[in-house]
């Protein structure tokens, strides 16, 4: 049941550093593709971009 779900959890990991710095939740009906956030970065100390991860 929890393959179907519709808003599934993510993991979010920077672009730079390839750290997995934060945890969410998406709509998988409103964004189908890969979601990228620019984020606060603890171990750049900068924001970065995140991007979802599998």
């Amino acid at each position: 049941m929890a393959a179907t779900d519709v808003r599934p959890k993510i993991t979010l990991a920077c672009q730079e550093c390839k750290h997995r710095n934060y945890i969410t939740r998406k709509n998988r009906r409103n964004t189908p593709d890969r979601l990228e956030l620019k984020k606060y970065c603890r171990n750049c100390r900068t924001h970065q971009a995140h991007k979802e991860t599998r």
